[in-house]
């Protein structure tokens, strides 16, 4: 058995933890939003034709922000489609997904459901077909009470009250050559600063997000982000970044070790805007929108799932449905280890995506909806990281991955609310066969008692749940748990994520 040992000490403070840290991502592709939160004909739809099921999981996954409506849908997207009268809507080419975009759901629709679910909408502007101009007009029907052409017809619409929608993200992964619009760092960022700037004259107050790399294994990686936000600096809150995961040729080692590869990637995305900010002068700190993350089998899209016959446009097909096993979901939980891990910077992310498409909750048309195992993390993270994150002291034996250098076995984050008192620390063991013998020294929080202790393990990692057995894995109790002169003992089974409170 592998020993480790954790120090909690919550004097040592790396930031406040931001709700919008747990945002998820709405795309109009796949069955996102047709048979995923939209399905009139089901049974328990609701009288807009929203799934009631799907919003109570939605609710009980504890989303913050929802960002909208793309991803790569958006550079091809005019927004005034979705809206109006649904029987005059326009059928339009989605080259994005290669499928029909029917327009019955649009940015009312959208807004109605988040209230339905209480969620934050995080906007999403066409830069690329489209720029300046197309912002501002939807910004204006969203923003504007009413009296302008625009705001008018929102209120015609039904919507007597303006949106205010807050966050805005200025395009969609620009660097990649996939994106309708792709250019160079300078033309986008000259675009961005732009939209940005006639956005602003409009409501000053905006925060605005401009498009980092797509992953860190693009060509112009760090070079991307610097020309971009030379551009943008003055203009913008956030820079965004976009990572997903998958286990290459059965590398489950390095697979479990992605989220290092995610700290080196937020780690290197700080610098570089903190190298802009010495470069330019300034006393404005750029803070980072992780606004796409998740396990993506991405290889199963580029092999089976992709769509390209010019003759075959069909809507809502079954797109990026991946099957989330257990060591999916503890690397998944791994990666939100990270986020906290860096709170201090990371204060917006957007897991991609919500329903259906590489998503927590999946939908069977004219079924049931069921929680995939990734769900599980998620929500119990969202309900329990409150407060600050707090720097943390591990002892851990390392092991070396072929993709990611060395990595420790055990990866850990906790987070500490002092209006309550209590404390949260969620942990992964990254040993494909071993336990985790963990001492966790709370002598510094007093006199403190177990609240809980859960864990997601299988002796299967690869189970999952499915259509046929929807609740084949679950969170457990994890009854190692037993505090002693100041410290906490748990055992963490091999390939496991665990989340413990103190109080």
């Amino acid at each position: 058995m592998i020993s480790a040992h954790l120090t909690i000490d919550p004097h040592f403070v790396v930031g406040p933890i931001n709700r919008r840290l747990f945002g998820s991502f709405v795309e109009h592709l796949g069955r996102c939003v047709y048979d995923g939160i939209y399905e009139p004909g089901h049974p328990d739809a609701d009288e807009h034709g929203f799934r009631r099921d799907v919003i109570e999981l939605v609710r009980e996954l504890g989303v913050s922000t929802i960002r909208y409506p793309g991803g790569n849908f958006v550079s091809g997207y005019r927004w005034e489609d979705g809206v109006g009268p649904r029987d005059e809507r326009p059928r339009r080419l989605d080259l994005a997904w290669h499928s029909t975009e029917t327009n019955q759901v649009g940015l009312d629709e959208f807004a109605l459901w988040l209230d339905k679910v209480g969620s934050e909408l995080m906007y999403a502007v066409n830069l690329g077909t489209r720029g300046v101009q197309e912002a501002l007009d939807v910004l204006e029907y969203a923003n504007i009470r009413s009296g302008t052409e625009l705001s008018d017809q929102r209120v015609a619409n039904g919507v007597e009250e303006p949106y205010d929608i807050r966050m805005w993200c200025l395009g969609n992964e620009m660097d990649g050559p996939w994106q309708l619009g792709h250019g160079t760092p300078r033309e986008y960022g000259r675009l961005a600063v732009k939209t940005a700037r006639a956005m602003r004259q409009v409501d000053p107050s905006l925060e605005l997000v401009v498009c980092g790399s797509s992953s860190a294994q693009m060509p112009l990686f760090g070079e991307w982000e610097r020309v971009v936000l030379e551009e943008t600096y003055d203009e913008v809150d956030y820079i965004s970044c976009h990572a997903y995961y998958e286990p290459v040729g059965g590398d489950y080692g390095s697979f479990l070790a992605s989220a290092v590869n995610m700290d080196r990637f937020i780690e290197s995305v700080v610098a570089t805007a903190d190298h802009v900010k010495a470069i330019r002068g300034s006393e404005k700190t750029i803070d980072i929108s992780f606004d796409e993350w998740n396990v993506w089998y991405h290889s199963r899209y580029a092999e089976v799932d992709r769509i390209t016959d010019v003759n075959e446009w069909p809507v809502a097909p079954r797109l990026l449905e991946d099957s989330y096993s257990v060591v999916d979901a503890v690397v998944f939980g791994n990666l939100l280890i990270s986020l906290i891990r860096h709170a201090d910077r990371v204060t917006a992310a957007s897991l991609a995506q919500l329903v259906n498409v590489i998503a927590p909750i999946m939908t069977e048309p004219g079924g049931p909806a069921w929680r995939q195992t990734t769900f599980f993390p998620f929500a119990l993270t969202s309900r329990l990281a409150r407060g600050v994150t707090l720097e943390l002291k591990l002892d851990c034996p390392s092991y070396t991955t072929e993709r990611h250098g060395e990595a420790s076995v055990v990866d850990a984050v906790a987070t500490h609310d002092d209006s309550t008192g209590a404390t949260a620390v969620f942990l992964v063991n990254r040993s494909l066969d071993e336990e985790v013998e963990l001492v966790i020294d709370t002598s510094i929080l007093g006199d403190v008692s177990i609240g809980s202790a859960q864990s997601l393990h299988d002796d299967d990692m690869h189970a999952a749940n499915t259509l046929d057995a929807p609740d084949r894995v679950r969170l457990r109790p994890n009854d190692s748990a037993r505090l002693a002169d100041g410290e906490l003992h748990i055992t963490l089974p091999p390939v496991s994520w665990t989340a413990v409170t103190l109080g």
